[in-house]
């Protein structure tokens, strides 16, 4: 079998993306569980979407399930009880509307479409509490569903060439077994996850939500420039690294983290973030928040 491999992928530029899920590349419909204060005082259900939860999550008028609290809460966005199923329905779903123009995409939408048609490595890090394969899948089915045959070739032949590039490969595996090992160089991290949660207690000591989105986006990161290092040296073509996030405390403390942190163990990356929490604009603010010091 004869295939197609694209060796102009050597002089690209090396640009990686960290993508957050729910209302940036996706505006998903699960539910977060909450209670609601009557007029009566008295403490009733109700369940509201991601975004309005960004809105009400500080109000004294509501509360997390006072049988269960913040994990009742969250019960959609985890693996047990049927949770995974229910992410991969609701992503198809999701899907499907955007495809029938009945929902705008998320702002990130095209993004990662683009991210996958060039071959390009990427991480998912969103703060539900899905296994790593579940949020893959979710990633595999937004290829099968999203990307036309047309783009399916093109990236393959991206795929190609990365590997006849930097694997030294001249033979290649079937367009499942390439994808499937495409997919395992990529991140897929939900940082609620027990296990996760556990992995970066043990190594930083916090296992906070926040402190595993930070540790998240540095492993990348060190995995980036890992797999650049067998170019010959990383400095070949500059390198960014683009996070986007929809929730304004997740870009003011990973901007913070970038600044403090990340820019002086990678100085020669440039860190780029995407504020997408905006609906009036279609691809969200652009923030540089660490140039390279070399080009």
């Amino acid at each position: 079998m004869q295939f197609k491999a694209n060796m102009e992928v050597a002089r690209r530029d090396f640009k990686y993306y960290i993508f957050d899920w729910d209302d940036n590349i996706l505006k998903m419909p699960t539910k977060i569980h909450l209670e609601r204060k009557a007029p009566d005082g008295s403490w009733e259900p109700v369940a509201v979407s991601t975004s309005v939860f960004a809105v009400v999550r500080k109000k004294s008028g509501y509360r997390p399930p006072a049988d269960g609290g913040w994990e009742a809460a969250y019960r959609d966005f985890r693996d047990d009880a049927g949770g995974a199923e229910l992410f991969l329905r609701e992503t198809a779903a999701a899907i499907e509307k955007v495809k029938r123009g009945e929902e705008a995409p998320g702002p990130s939408f095209e993004t990662l479409r683009r991210t996958l048609r060039e071959g390009r490595i990427f991480a998912i890090v969103t703060a539900r509490g899905h296994e790593p394969e579940t949020v893959r899948r979710a990633v595999r089915l937004f290829i099968d569903t999203v990307l036309t045959d047309e783009e399916r070739a093109e990236m393959m032949m991206n795929l190609h060439g990365y590997r006849a590039w930097l694997d030294r490969r001249t033979e290649f595996g079937t367009d499942e077994e390439e994808l499937d090992y495409y997919l395992s160089m990529c991140h897929f991290n939900a940082v609620t996850n027990p296990v996760y949660r556990k992995r970066v207690a043990k190594s930083s000591g916090d296992g906070s939500a926040e402190n595993a989105k930070k540790f998240a986006i540095r492993d990348f990161v060190e995995h980036v420039t890992h797999i650049l290092q067998r170019t010959g040296g990383i400095f070949l073509h500059p390198v960014s690294v683009g996070f986007s996030d929809d929730d304004p405390r997740n870009v003011e403390a990973v901007g913070d983290f970038i600044r403090k942190e990340l820019s002086r163990s990678f100085p020669d990356v440039k860190f780029v973030m995407y504020d997408t929490g905006d609906p009036t604009l279609t691809n969200g603010r652009k923030i540089v928040v660490s140039d390279a010091a070399r080009r």
